[in-house]
């Protein structure tokens, strides 16, 4: 019998098996590699991204985890706030000139103006709810943010804009993976929070790309990951967890004293068939949004305008926004290396009118308006290595009502714990805190079974570490 089975090799199930890496711990992965919607390739200095590419800084369970494995982040030295809209790219300056400085009518002026103040104001009280407090926990601040504004869409608070207006909204807020009218008022302000960086914003990048701390926890656990298990139950026994998955076309079962399930919100409902009903059923409300992104390799040799330049907004376009992933290069170098990476990013809408669409033909989309978001009509003479990738079910995004289960979610079922982005608001910081959490949680109870067995005089001697590594073999296979 396990200590404990991981279902999920993404962040949080990632997280989770490196502070329970002492224990006899086996990941079961459905996919052919690790990461989850963590996903980047390195090209020599420079590296492919598509998927979560920010991290939170110090004093974080980001910052926490980056130090303990030893991969290196870095603040982004490029601009955050580049923006390009009807022909215009705007490099610098500071966001709230931007209305004066794009061409657009006067009536798309005074709306964005109007709703910019609403915006800021509820900036003002978001900042003011998410504040740490003296003596709450970590769950009790996170339901105050889902609380807040919870009541309403961020199409209602901000109310029917022009053209023009909306979209200069609406490419940030559905960076969220919801549209306007489908993510809460202060889920909303809560993301124009973090992208302008006011509270704890995610702001750092993975040296290497992210897929640096993904690889390397994984690389750290060995054989205990194991790739290609797609579970299928996670039932309770009195005092265990029996997890049947199928593998190499065949049908296998491991019982463990606990499970830390860090899969998404739908899969947890589907395979967690004995979890108490609400969990299930709060499981199930859970909302997610599609992304599809494009990775682009390029093989410039001169200094370009957007060196200094991580992130800019394309409202209008086929992609929210595009990132400079050669920023962190760039920030290092005293001498400008030739190439260069950029990722287009396609979420909500975006990214649903391209669900169904060839590698080849999102591509071609996105690189023709990357050209012209850059302003630069030779850009796809540079690309020597273009790759999409596509999540249907990417990111968790806030709802109407959201904040009504999140004491559900919390609770936990039996010797099962919950792990994932959906669980809290901050995305990469929100996997890794609540695989931290998990891992907690399952330690208590291994630690806790472990003294009760010596003080009735059961306990059998452990093997050593180096022994429980090795044995990965699942306790059964079922014909």
């Amino acid at each position: 019998m396990k200590d404990v089975v991981v279902i999920g090799a993404g962040l949080a199930g990632l997280s989770a098996a490196w502070r329970l890496r002492h224990w006899d711990t086996l990941v079961l992965e459905a996919d052919t590699r690790v990461g989850g919607r963590i996903k980047s390739e390195r090209r020599g200095e420079y590296w492919l991204n598509w998927g979560g590419h920010v991290f939170a800084g110090p004093g974080s369970s980001t910052d926490a985890l980056l130090n303990e494995v030893g991969v290196m982040a870095v603040a982004v030295p490029g601009s955050l706030q580049a923006l390009s809209m009807n022909g215009t790219f705007l490099r610098k300056g500071h966001i709230a000139t931007y209305p004066l400085r794009l061409p657009m009518s006067v009536s798309s002026r005074v709306a964005t103006v109007t709703a910019g103040l609403k915006v800021v104001a509820g900036v003002a009280k978001y900042t003011r709810v998410v504040r740490k407090r003296s003596g709450e926990s970590g769950a009790m601040r996170q339901q105050r943010i889902y609380d807040f504004m919870n009541d309403q869409s961020f199409a209602d608070f901000i109310g029917h804009l022009p053209e023009d207006a909306a979209a200069l909204f609406q490419t940030t807020v559905t960076r969220s993976a919801g549209n306007m009218d489908q993510i809460s008022a202060g889920a909303g302000i809560g993301y124009f929070s973090l992208v302008l960086g006011f509270g704890q914003g995610l702001s750092r990048g993975i040296v290497g790309g992210p897929s640096t701390l993904t690889e390397s926890i994984s690389a750290a656990l060995g054989d205990r990951v194991q790739l290609g298990a797609q579970v299928q139950e996670v039932v309770h026994k009195k005092d265990s967890v029996v997890v049947r998955y199928r593998q190499d076309g065949v049908d296998r079962e491991v019982e463990a004293r606990t499970v830390v399930l860090a899969t998404t919100a739908d899969v947890s409902h589907r395979v967690g068939v004995d979890l108490p009903e609400d969990l299930r059923g709060a499981l199930s409300q859970v909302q997610y949004g599609p992304h599809v992104s494009t990775a682009f390799l390029t093989n410039e040799t001169t200094s370009q305008p957007w060196d200094d330049i991580y992130a800019i907004a394309a409202p209008k376009r086929s992609f929210a926004i595009a990132l400079n992933q050669a920023s962190i290069v760039r920030g290092t170098e005293s001498v400008r290396r030739p190439g260069g990476s950029f990722m287009t990013f396609s979420p909500a809408a975006l990214g649903k009118a391209l669900l169904d669409k060839s590698d080849e033909e999102v591509a071609g989309i996105h690189l023709a308006d990357l050209e012209k978001v850059l302003d630069s009509p030779g850009f796809s003479r540079t690309v020597v290595e273009a790759k999409t990738e596509r999540w249907a079910n990417a990111s968790p995004y806030c709802a109407p009502g959201r904040a009504k289960i999140q004491p559900i979610l919390t609770r936990g079922g039996g010797r099962v714990f919950l792990a994932g982005d959906y669980l809290g608001t901050l995305y990469t910081e929100t996997s890794i805190t609540s695989g931290f959490s998990a891992a907690q949680e399952a330690a208590s109870v291994l630690a806790t079974g472990r003294q009760s067995a010596v003080d009735f005089g059961t306990a059998s001697t452990p093997a050593p570490a180096s022994a429980r590594v090795a044995d990965i073999t699942p306790e059964r296979t079922v014909a």
